[in-house]
């Protein structure tokens, strides 16, 4: 058996098609144009490679990108005075603060500044909130480009064993409450794994469908999954494997790879996203819906 791959960037492209569309309706309609402000601070290269990739996507939507880089020093006042300004300007409809911040910068009192209206990564407790008691202002970008690839896919969540390894504020939490609600996409039997999970493989091996996010390169392997069962790969890591160059000579290569074994996992799995092209480019298209939602709120 060899799993079917879920494109992600294939869908990416549909839904930001779509979006391109229903921003120039807004833009018509209302005369104002959707803004986002992207925050960066410090010069971390892969935050960096981000911010380029959720630049070129607003361009293309018709969403107007707003980009405030601040030197790696900066104090949590500086920050703080920059999100009042965003917060108090009627042209700007969505605020991302890049994360991780540079250590120094209390992440929290940063996220928790944010207009919850404007909250577009959806962190704000008050969002949170929300999306706990089933009625969210905003979803959080990755778990809600996960359940639209699901849907695309005709995968069903209903009466499932869903597995989340992994327990953060961005992904874990917010995919276990979403899968949770009632209705499409939801209705789910929920288990979230951690690094003191005991027996983890045991746990794994049960899930219908398998979410990985947990930032270690390779780590599920092949005999972690039930075979036939569906697994979501988030992980974005880059390694280096042993190669040969042009000339034959030993060198280096940098590959991104997922927190899922590929290779190995692809012959016990039903379906599987690959790294790159699966859920990544998902999670800055579902940014940009959200963008266009807070500017329609707001209007």
């Amino acid at each position: 058996m060899t799993a079917a791959l879920l494109d992600g960037k294939s869908l990416a492209e549909e839904l930001r098609a779509e979006m391109a569309t229903d921003v120039a309706r807004f833009i018509e309609s209302t005369g104002i144009t959707p803004a986002l402000a992207v925050v960066l601070v410090g010069d971390n290269p892969a935050s960096a490679v981000y911010v380029r990739n959720k630049e070129q996507a607003c361009q293309k939507a018709g969403i107007k990108s707003l980009m405030f880089r601040l030197p790696v020093e900066t104090p949590t006042e500086e920050l703080l005075t920059l999100i009042e300004r965003l917060n108090n300007d009627t042209t700007v409809h969505g605020i991302l603060v890049q994360l991780p911040l540079p250590k120094g910068i209390d992440e929290q009192k940063i996220l928790d500044a944010i207009d919850p209206r404007k909250d577009v990564d959806a962190f704000h407790p008050e969002n949170v909130g929300l999306l706990s008691q089933g009625r969210p202002r905003f979803l959080p970008c990755t778990p809600y480009g996960i359940i639209r690839l699901m849907e695309r896919h005709q995968i069903e969540t209903s009466g499932k064993h869903v597995v989340v390894l992994g327990r953060s504020d961005i992904v874990g939490k917010p995919m276990g409450l979403m899968l949770l609600q009632k209705g499409q996409g939801g209705d789910a039997t929920v288990t979230i794994c951690h690094s003191r999970t005991k027996d983890l493989p045991s746990i794994t091996r049960q899930a219908d469908i398998l979410i990985v996010a947990i930032g270690r390169a390779q780590f599920v392997t092949a005999d972690m999954v039930k075979p036939g069962a569906v697994v979501i790969d988030v992980g974005m890591n880059r390694i280096e494997n042993e190669s040969v160059d042009e000339n034959g000579q030993p060198c280096k290569v940098r590959k991104l790879v997922g927190d899922v074994d590929y290779d190995g996992v692809r012959a016990v799995a039903g379906a599987l996203t690959p790294v790159p092209g699966g859920v990544g480019p998902l999670t800055v298209t579902m940014l940009l819906r959200n963008t266009i939602a807070a500017a329609r709120l707001q209007a």
